[in-house]
């Protein structure tokens, strides 16, 4: 069965992360990405994860009473038993749980994703074939760039701008659609090109 795609907030979301080596590595970086706040546990914790951004680590095993108060957690080691074991924790305590590899013990998936601003696309296969997510995602980078993610936020902040100079949802929409193009055409868009469009459209004027 294939998984619902809903976005989260995780920015200050407590996520624990149950293992110290590569796998774990990349799924903090991941989590990084969208503002959590990370703790990664294990007897042993690859160097590089205490300089991701966000993330703590505790050196010990793994205790059941360990996923409490956390938002979210990641059971990223080398032992399925022990993955298994931080899931029933997690499910017993009703907080969303990844068990790397582990469809079963999952109650979320990671998924492949790009991010530019706050622009995400995300693929995902259900688990049965991370090649094809991977395919998608490549294929959508020259459509996902920086620029992208520069209009949208250049949008986002006009929206207050847009209720207070348009009477419909059709003509933001409208305003919204020749801003974006115009600057994909030509690499960004002034503020003088977004007054005058604005006017073009606008029922005040």
């Amino acid at each position: 069965m294939s998984y619902f795609p809903m976005f989260v907030e995780l920015k200050e979301k407590k996520c624990l992360i149950v293992g110290g080596g590569r796998i774990a590595l990349r799924k903090a970086e991941a989590l990084s990405d969208f503002g959590a706040e990370i703790l990664v546990e294990a007897p042993e914790i690859l160097p590089e994860i205490a300089d991701v951004w966000g993330v703590r680590c505790r050196r010990k095993a793994f205790e059941d009473g360990d996923v409490l108060r956390q938002d979210l957690v990641v059971a990223a080691t080398d032992d399925a038993q022990l993955n298994h074991r931080v899931s029933a924790a997690c499910q017993k305590a009703d907080i969303p749980v990844n068990a790397v590899d582990q469809t079963k013990d999952c109650t979320f998936i990671f998924p492949a994703y790009l991010k530019e601003g706050e622009v995400v696309a995300a693929f995902s296969s259900g688990g049965t074939s991370p090649v094809t997510a991977q395919y998608l995602k490549e294929q959508t980078r020259s459509v996902l760039t920086p620029l992208v993610g520069e209009l949208a936020a250049c949008l986002g902040s006009l929206r207050d701008r847009m209720r207070q100079c348009t009477k419909t949802e059709s003509e933001r929409k409208q305003i919204y659609r020749e801003l974006f193009h115009l600057g994909l055409a030509q690499g960004g868009i002034s503020e003088e090109e977004i007054a005058r469009i604005i006017c073009k459209y606008s029922s005040l004027f």
